[in-house]
């Protein structure tokens, strides 16, 4: 055995206690099974944290995976406009916003009593709900839906709300369709660059881009079935705007909703579609476009778009879809 030996003296003199301190307070050890759960609800607690970091650190990847695995019937909402469904080295450019969300923009046929119009549709669950303009699908008795990888389908009505210009669709054996991401037109600014994807004119799955030219605009449009078709005939929607008509007499029967307007190219068809932001997410329904060929005297060289289109904010389609989903006929 090894001591350690120290000369005499080298050891530290006894600590002098006062006796006028009072004694320190007893301590009892934890009951072994107080320590015992105090342990293990450790675990957990560290985990959960260890979770939230790593959440934390993902960001909008997880947000985009929580949305593609909500399954059938439940609609794609990012909860902010930071939410990227755009690959990443395509990011922030117009090809890759089309190649992202063109799966989600369908081709609406209506046919009716009065006629036939064309217009555009947004995907919102992968079963196929589809929200359009109300105008589109207005008295109508046969819809048809092509979808970006051409194939058909029959679609009935759920509910319609005219006061907003919106419709929900539902197309027919359908499964499997890619719900387009639904985003926060609360935070879209004048100036943001936008892209817009829809049907003018019959030619499916058309791109065009430009920018958010203003905010909150009063557009007045009809709420009169007839004037639905109107659009198959070669003039765009009429609206109002600051007192004055465009392609167009709106009638008696009208509505005013605020709306984003863009110098995206929209035309006849366009109606019903989507103006997307640059992470990939829908801001707004395209609802009513400026056509020079829709006045009267028109000619030949006066069609195409003059940059004045507008669309109904997404944060009022999703305010409205519980009532659509209800089968609301407003």
């Amino acid at each position: 055995m090894t001591e350690s030996h120290r000369p005499s003296g080298e050891y530290a003199s006894p600590v002098q206690v006062n006796p006028e301190w009072p004694p320190p307070p007893a301590y009892a050890p934890p009951a072994p099974q107080a320590a015992a759960r105090r342990k293990r609800t450790r675990g957990p607690a560290a985990l959960l944290a260890a979770v939230a970091i790593v959440a934390a650190t993902v960001g909008g990847a997880t947000a985009y995976g929580v949305q593609e695995l909500t399954g059938d019937g439940t609609v794609a909402s990012s909860a902010s406009t930071a939410t990227s469904v755009v690959p990443a080295g395509q990011k922030g450019t117009v090809s890759g916003v089309a190649r992202a969300v063109s799966p989600s923009i369908v081709e609406i046929n209506a046919t009716s009593n009065s006629g036939s119009s064309t217009g555009s549709g947004v995907i919102i669950t992968s079963d196929g709900e589809i929200v359009t303009n109300n105008h589109v699908v207005a008295g109508a008795s046969s819809i048809k839906v092509s979808t970006d990888d051409g194939k058909t389908y029959s679609a009935r009505v759920v509910g319609t709300d005219s006061s907003k210009d919106l419709a929900l669709i539902k197309l027919e054996n359908a499964s499997g369709l890619q719900a387009a991401s639904l985003g926060d037109s609360d935070g879209v600014q004048v100036g943001d660059q936008v892209v817009a994807i829809g049907s003018p004119e019959g030619l499916t799955g058309t791109v065009t881009s430009g920018i958010v030219s203003a905010l909150d605009r009063d557009v007045t449009v009809s709420t009169d079935e007839s004037q639905g078709q109107q659009q198959g005939q070669g003039g765009g929607w009429p609206f109002e705007y600051g007192g004055r008509q465009f392609n167009g007499d709106t009638g008696g029967s009208t509505t005013t909703y605020k709306a984003i307007q863009t110098d995206a190219s929209l035309n006849p068809g366009n109606s019903g579609g989507a103006l997307i932001d640059m992470n990939g997410n829908i801001i707004g329904i395209n609802s009513a476009m400026y056509s020079a060929s829709g006045g009267s005297g028109s000619s030949s060289s006066d069609a195409g778009s003059v940059g004045l289109g507008f669309a109904i904010p997404v944060d009022t389609v999703k305010a409205d879809l519980s009532a659509l989903r209800s089968g609301a006929t407003n």
